[in-house]
């Protein structure tokens, strides 16, 4: 038997375990994390720490830059990271980049 209070404290984790929009959003986001670990050795060493994981979505992965001139260089390398997610078996046929000022 379980008992449910009003003002019961639930963890993300919880929370999104309990919900099925939650849990894939999660999933969608772990999936982007990893596939960002995986290239993040293939950047410029200037942009490997500044460069974020974006949303995923059906074979297009977005990448975030904090400034135009890094997502000048980041969509150099994105025939590299293609390259290196296909090796992997990542399912990524298209990688788009934006700028992201709150980064």
């Amino acid at each position: 038997m379980s008992i449910k209070t009003r003002n019961a404290t639930v963890s993300l984790l919880q929370a999104a375990e309990a919900s099925p929009t939650l849990a894939q959003l999660a999933q969608r986001a772990q999936a982007s994390q990893a596939r960002l670990s995986l290239v993040r050795s293939s950047l410029p060493p200037g942009l490997r720490t500044q460069v974020k994981a974006g949303p995923l979505q059906e074979g297009q992965w977005c990448l975030l830059a904090p400034t135009p001139a890094a997502a000048a260089k980041l969509r150099q390398c994105v025939p590299a990271m293609l390259a290196l997610l296909g090796s992997h078996g990542q399912g990524v046929t298209d990688i788009r980049i934006k700028v992201s000022a709150g980064l």
